[in-house]
C-alpha cells in the first residue's frame, strides 16, 4: 500500500470512530466492574442514557446476546443496577471491607424479564465526621477505593469528603501569620481530628506531623476524583468559626472567645470561636475555600457545623440568626453558587437548649434553597417531626446505627423501614432524600444496604429482602440461614442503637451494673434466642463464604459477650455470699471465656486490633512518628483522651488483641483483688483497684507491641468450636 493509501485508510478509520463514538476510554462503571470482578468484566454491557437534571435516576437490566446489559442515566445509577444483579441473581454481596472476597458464580445467570427501577429521591448521603476517626484515620487508597465502589453500588451520591483539610488549613494559617509549631500543635492527633474539625477539641496529642498533612492531601485528591467520576457530589468542609487561640496574637481586636468545655477534657484543650460578625471571618472563609478549591476542586456544597455539642457564645435568637446569616454570607462571597449542608445532631443532643424559637431563628436566616439539613439519628428521634419539618428547609432522613465503632448487634430494622416509608409519604415537600450517618463500621453492615435500597422504587417486603440477604451470605438458597435471619429480624434487630453500648467484657470491671455509661451491655432479647440463631447458621452448608463466616463470628461474638454478663453476676453473688470456692470457679470461667472470645475474633479480618495498629504505624516516616501514630490509635479505642475523663471506653469494640491484652487483664485484676479480699475477709478496696486499673490503661496506650494483622484459624471451625463449648451452659 502506498503512503497516500495508508493515510487515506487511517483517515477513514478515524472518521468512522468519530461517527460511531468509538473510544478506548471506559465508562467509570466499567472500570468499577474491572476492579471488583475482572474475570466477568467482558460479560457486562453498560449504556448511558442522557436525561434532564429534573428526571429521577434510574437503571434497567436485561440479558441480550449472551451479555448482561445495564442501562442508566449515569455511572452511579448503573452501578446500583449492577449491584441489583449481583445480589439478586448471583447471590453476591460486595462488602465495604477490602479484605472480603467477592465470590461469583462460574456462569452468569440470565435475566429472563427486563428490570426497570427508578430512584425515589435525589440525594443519598453517607458518612459522619466521626467515621473518619473511629474507622478511617489509618486507611490507605486500597481501603478508600473499595468503599467508594461500595458507595456507588449502593447509590450514594453525596458522600462527606473531609480528608486532607488540615493541609488546606495549614496554608491558610501560615498566610495569616501563625508559625509552623503553632499550627501543627493546634491540630490533634489523626484519630481525634474529627472532633477538632467539629470545634470540640484542640491541641490533643499534637503536633501533627508534616508527613500526615502531605499524605492526606494526596489521598483526598484521589478520593474526590473517584467520587466525581462515579457521579457523586463530595461534601467538602468550609469555615465555621473555629480558629486557633494563637490568632489573637496577630489580631488582638478580633472577637475570639473560648468554647464551652467538652468531653471532660481540661481547659487547655478547649477550642476557640471567631464571631461571624467580625470582618476577619470573611477573610478566613475566602482564603480557605480558595486554597481548598485549588487542591480538591469544588461541587459548591459545604459542610459547616458551628455548634456541635458546644454552646454558642450567646443564646439569643437574634444572635443565632446573625451567626447563620453571616456564615452563609461569607460562604456566598467566596463561592456565589455555594450551598450549606449541616447536621442537626445539636437539635437532638441539646434539645432543651435549642428551643423552637432558637432553631427557627437560626434556620430561617439562610435562604430556603441554600441550606440542606441532615436529620441525623432518625431511627431514634425524628427531629423533623419536632421542628415543623425544619421550618421548610430541605432535609434528609438519616439512619445512624453505630456510635464509637461499638461492636454490638443493634438496629430496629422493621421500624426503620416503617419510618422511611412514612417520611416519603408525610415528610413534606422539603424532604430531600435519605442518608446514613454511622460513627463507625463493623458490626451491622447489612442495615446500611437496607437503608439505601429504600431510596429506590423496588417495592420489596422486608421478609423477602431478608431471605435474599441470607441467600447471598450463604451463596445459595439456604433454609437454615433464612430461618436464622428471620429470627434476627423478628427478635434481635428490634431496638435502635444507643449511645455507649458494649458487652460487659469491654467494661471497666465492677460487681454491679457496668463501669461507665460508655459500655452499656443491656440487650432487649434473651441470649438463648441468639445462641439458637447461631446454631441455625452453623447448620448451613456455606462454609467458605466471607459474609457467612462474618455472620458466624459476629453472632458468636455477641453470644459470648452476653454470656459474660451472666458469669459476672454469678461471681458477684458468690463474692457477696462469701462463697470463695464458687467465686474462684466463676472467676476462672470468666477468664477462660475472654480467651475464647479473643480466639473467635481472631478468625475474622474485620475484628483485628493488629490491622488498626499496623495501619497507624505505616503512616510514620521514622520510628518516632510510628510510635506517635500508634499511641494515638491505641488511645482512641481505650481511654479516648485524658485519664478518667467521661469518654473512657466510648470507642470500645470486641476485637482480637484488644480483648486478650486490654479487657482481659482489667478483669483479671478485678477477680484477683476480689478473691484476695475474700481470702483475707476484708472489704474490696475500690479506690486501690481504680488506681491500679487506671495506671494499666495509661500504660497500655504507651506500648508499641504488635498484634496479628491477618485472621488466624478458619472462622467456621472456630465458631463451631465455641458454640459446642458454650451451648449447654447458655441454653439451659
Amino acid at each position: 500500500m502506498t503512503d497516500t493509501g495508508m493515510k487515506n485508510s487511517l483517515l477513514i478509520i478515524v472518521f468512522f470512530c468519530i461517527l460511531t463514538g468509538c473510544s478506548s476510554k471506559k465508562l467509570p462503571v466499567e472500570e468499577l466492574v474491572q476492579r471488583l470482578i475482572p474475570e466477568h468484566a467482558e460479560k457486562f454491557v453498560f449504556e448511558e442514557i442522557k436525561t434532564t437534571d429534573n428526571e429521577a435516576d434510574f437503571y434497567e437490566i436485561e440479558s441480550k446476546n449472551g451479555k448482561i446489559v445495564i442501562k442508566g442515566n449515569n455511572s452511579n445509577s448503573m452501578a446500583v443496577g449492577l449491584n441489583h444483579y449481583l445480589k439478586n441473581f448471583c447471590l453476591v454481596t460486595v462488602s465495604w471491607y477490602s479484605a472480603h472476597d467477592i465470590q461469583m458464580p462460574d456462569k452468569l445467570p440470565v435475566v429472563n424479564e427486563k428490570i426497570s427501577v427508578k430512584a425515589r429521591c435525589k440525594n443519598r448521603f453517607f458518612l459522619n465526621y466521626c467515621t473518619f476517626g473511629y474507622t478511617m484515620p489509618w486507611w490507605e487508597w486500597k481501603d478508600w477505593e473499595r468503599l467508594i465502589d461500595w458507595m456507588a453500588l449502593n447509590g450514594v451520591n453525596m458522600p462527606l469528603a473531609i480528608t486532607g483539610q488540615e493541609a488546606v488549613w495549614y496554608n491558610v494559617w501560615c498566610k495569616l501569620g501563625l508559625t509552623d509549631n503553632e499550627i501543627r500543635n493546634y491540630f490533634t492527633g489523626p484519630a481525634h481530628l474529627p472532633w477538632h474539625r467539629m470545634s470540640n477539641l484542640d491541641y490533643w496529642q499534637g503536633p501533627l506531623p508534616h508527613s500526615w498533612l502531605n499524605n492526606q492531601k494526596e489521598l483526598q485528591q484521589k478520593i474526590v476524583q473517584r467520587e466525581r467520576e462515579l457521579n457523586m457530589t463530595p461534601v467538602l468542609p468550609a469555615f465555621s468559626g473555629h480558629v486557633p487561640g494563637e490568632l489573637k496574637r496577630i489580631y488582638p481586636d478580633a472577637k475570639i472567645s473560648g468554647t464551652s468545655p467538652w468531653g471532660g477534657f481540661a481547659d487547655r484543650y478547649r477550642s476557640h470561636f471567631l464571631d461571624p460578625l467580625d470582618p476577619l471571618f470573611e477573610t478566613i472563609q475566602k482564603e480557605f475555600l480558595s486554597e481548598q478549591t485549588k487542591l480538591f476542586g469544588t461541587d459548591h456544597i459545604y459542610g459547616i457545623d458551628p455548634f456541635n455539642e458546644i454552646d454558642p457564645p450567646n443564646w439569643e435568637p437574634e444572635f443565632l440568626a446573625s451567626v447563620s446569616k453571616n456564615i452563609f454570607h461569607s460562604l456566598q462571597l467566596a463561592d456565589p453558587d455555594a450551598r450549606w449542608l449541616q447536621m442537626t445532631w445539636l437539635f437532638y443532643m441539646d434539645r432543651q437548649k435549642w428551643t423552637d424559637l432558637r432553631i427557627k431563628a437560626y434556620l430561617e436566616a439562610v435562604p430556603q434553597d441554600k441550606l440542606l439539613l441532615l436529620d441525623y439519628f432518625c431511627e431514634n428521634t425524628e427531629v423533623w417531626k419536632q421542628t415543623n419539618a425544619f421550618h421548610n428547609r430541605p432535609y434528609l432522613w438519616c439512619y445512624l446505627g453505630n456510635f464509637g465503632g461499638n461492636t454490638m448487634l443493634a438496629g430496629n430494622m422493621k421500624e426503620v423501614g416503617e419510618r422511611i416509608e412514612n417520611v416519603f409519604k408525610n415528610g413534606g415537600y422539603n424532604f430531600s432524600g435519605l442518608g446514613a450517618t454511622l460513627e463507625g463500621f463493623d458490626a451491622n453492615p447489612f442495615m446500611y444496604e437496607y437503608v439505601f435500597e429504600k431510596a429506590w422504587d423496588k417495592k420489596e417486603s422486608d421478609i423477602h429482602w431478608i431471605e435474599k440477604l441470607a441467600d447471598r451470605h450463604a451463596g445459595q438458597i439456604d433454609t437454615e440461614m433464612r430461618n436464622a435471619w428471620k429470627i434476627l429480624y423478628d427478635s434481635i434487630y428490634i431496638e435502635p442503637t444507643g449511645l455507649g453500648q458494649g458487652t460487659l467484657t469491654n467494661s471497666r470491671p465492677s460487681f454491679q451494673d457496668h463501669g461507665n455509661w460508655t459500655t452499656n451491655p443491656d440487650i432487649c432479647y434473651r441470649n438463648q434466642i441468639l445462641c439458637k440463631i447461631w446454631e441455625k447458621m452453623l447448620q448451613s452448608q456455606a462454609t467458605d463464604r466471607s459474609m457467612y463466616t462474618f455472620d458466624l463470628v459476629n453472632t458468636g461474638r455477641q453470644v459470648l459477650g452476653n454470656h459474660f454478663l451472666a458469669l459476672r453476676d454469678r461471681f458477684a453473688e458468690a463474692y457477696f455470699k462469701q462463697n470463695k470456692i464458687m467465686a474462684e470457679q466463676t472467676g476462672m470461667q470468666m477468664i477462660e471465656l475472654l480467651n475464647d472470645l479473643d480466639m473467635l475474633l481472631a478468625s475474622e479480618p474485620a475484628f483485628l486490633t493488629g490491622k488498626w495498629i499496623a495501619s497507624a504505624r505505616n503512616f510514620g516516616t521514622g520510628e518516632n512518628e510510628k510510635n506517635y501514630y500508634e499511641k494515638n490509635a491505641r488511645t482512641l479505642i481505650t481511654t479516648w483522651g485524658d485519664q478518667d475523663q467521661s469518654l473512657n471506653d466510648y470507642a470500645n469494640r470486641s476485637w482480637a488483641g484488644l480483648t486478650k491484652d486490654y479487657y482481659l487483664p482489667r478483669w483479671q485484676m478485678f477477680i484477683e483483688d476480689a478473691l484476695h479480699s475474700l481470702e483475707n475477709k476484708t472489704i474490696f478496696d475500690e479506690k486501690a483497684f481504680h488506681e491500679k486499673v487506671t495506671a494499666f490503661e495509661k500504660g497500655w496506650t504507651e506500648r508499641t507491641s504488635s498484634y496479628p494483622c491477618n485472621p488466624g484459624k478458619n472462622g467456621y471451625e472456630m465458631a463451631k468450636k465455641m458454640y459446642l463449648k458454650y451451648r449447654s451452659e447458655i441454653i439451659k
